[in-house]
């Protein structure tokens, strides 16, 4: 069997049995509206059966007999956070890079990363790059209620012509349209291409272009012929404007977006997931925990500044912009999240703290298509919260404040019972 965990995952899922339902009545916070408009104060969230049954404020909204109530006085409620840009199991060249690692020990440490990511306030994630069809599996588990953790969107294994920035070596516009159809066959919601060189790669400039025309169309014609959309791994300006001229939906990292790349892409409607914390100095805590060697130090260095300026000139251009950090979610970045420190670089590049606030939130619901279910407070939504103690509106530092996540009506943190 080519992904042996799956058959694990398909018969716990069977042993598994549904929680009971349990009415719960978030009671006296402040919701913050993501369309602009007046925050709820003194509000009442009812939630039932992992979605939200009522919201408003207290004086308008009862609470039912025997709900159990959960003080949110002093706390300002949002949706979930969204992460666009994960690798559970990110394996870079360092001291502490992992060698030869089974599925088994692969899955084990998306698993743990996983849950990490959701006590942080991440609620919806998606894999933008996994091995071994691990990610399936671990989306399984966790769809099944075995286990606790985000809701994940997957683009199974990354493919890229031989010798680029990926997982799945191929090469002519046949072996690309087979490759795309194995990932959507084995569960993918996203395809994604590495159309450039990346920092992690030991060869190669990182503006490289090493698909051909032909690889890159059939590749996108044959994921949207299959109702999946596509993402590409991005430095090169070249690779990117061929992209869009093919019908690509996104782009990851966008080292070196140009202004003229980046008008075509707020015309065609091409989603940006910046990954700014990778290339900004925050990000050497992290490396120096993983060893990083040199070379890779000098890599990240080198993109860094064209990087922070490609992203302002996107917010500038108006291109849509969901959050993705490249780094673990959880994983923190100066004094903070990975997420959350890459919301704070949003608004210093130029986003207001309610649009960084979007482009965590209903923004990424929006680019995966799933903004009917999650992304806002809304009755009908999945009760997917997250409660901080300050207005993330006013300032996004606020973030860093987060105290209680709630998924799907489960309360997963919640500091002031600790």
């Amino acid at each position: 069997m080519k992904y042996p965990l799956l058959a694990f995952t398909a018969l716990c899922a069977t042993l598994a049995s549904p929680a009971s339902a349990e009415t719960i009545a978030l009671v006296g916070g402040t919701v913050v509206d993501l369309a602009g408009k007046a925050p709820i104060r003194d509000a009442v969230v009812v939630i039932e059966d992992e979605r939200i049954q009522a919201i408003g404020p207290r004086a308008s909204t009862s609470v039912p007999s025997g709900a159990r109530v959960i003080p949110m006085e002093g706390r300002w409620l949002i949706p979930g956070l969204m992460n666009m840009h994960v690798h559970l199991a990110l394996n870079l060249p360092g001291a502490s890079r992992i060698y030869n690692e089974t599925p088994d020990s692969m899955v084990l440490r998306s698993l743990d990363n996983a849950q990490k990511s959701l006590h942080s306030g991440v609620t919806t994630i998606r894999l933008t790059g996994s091995d071994a069809g691990v990610d399936f599996t671990l989306k399984r588990a966790i769809d099944a209620g075995m286990f606790d953790g985000p809701r994940i969107h997957t683009a199974g294994s990354s493919i890229v012509a031989t010798g680029g920035h990926g997982k799945t070596e191929v090469n002519g516009p046949a072996e690309f349209s087979r490759a795309v159809r194995e990932q959507v066959r084995a569960g993918a919601t996203w395809i994604k291409l590495g159309i450039s060189g990346g920092i992690s790669d030991t060869h190669g400039d990182i503006g490289a272009s090493p698909f051909t025309d032909a690889e890159l169309t059939t590749a996108i014609e044959v994921a949207h012929r299959n109702g999946v959309k596509v993402t590409g791994h991005t430095g090169s300006p070249i690779a990117s404007e061929v992209a869009i001229d093919a019908g690509i939906d996104a782009f990851e990292h966008g080292y070196f977006l140009t202004p003229p790349v980046l008008k075509k892409m707020k015309q065609k409607g091409v989603w940006f997931i910046p990954t700014i914390v990778v290339s900004q100095s925050g990000a050497k805590e992290f490396y120096r925990k993983i060893g990083s060697p040199p070379w890779y130090l000098d890599r990240v260095d080198s993109v860094g500044k064209a990087h922070i300026q490609s992203l302002r000139d996107a917010i500038a251009a108006g291109v849509s912009i969901a959050l993705g950090t490249d780094q673990y979610p959880w994983e923190p970045n100066e004094g903070t999240t990975a997420t959350v420190r890459e919301a704070e670089i949003y608004v210093d590049a130029g986003m207001t703290p309610a649009q960084a606030l979007r482009a965590a939130t209903i923004e990424p619901a929006r680019m995966l298509g799933v903004d009917n279910e999650v992304g806002v407070l809304k009755a009908g939504y999945y009760a997917d919260i997250v409660a901080l103690d300050a207005d993330p509106t006013a300032d996004i530092a606020a973030l860093r404040t987060i105290g209680f996540v709630m998924k799907g009506g489960k309360v997963i943190r919640d500091d002031r019972q600790r």
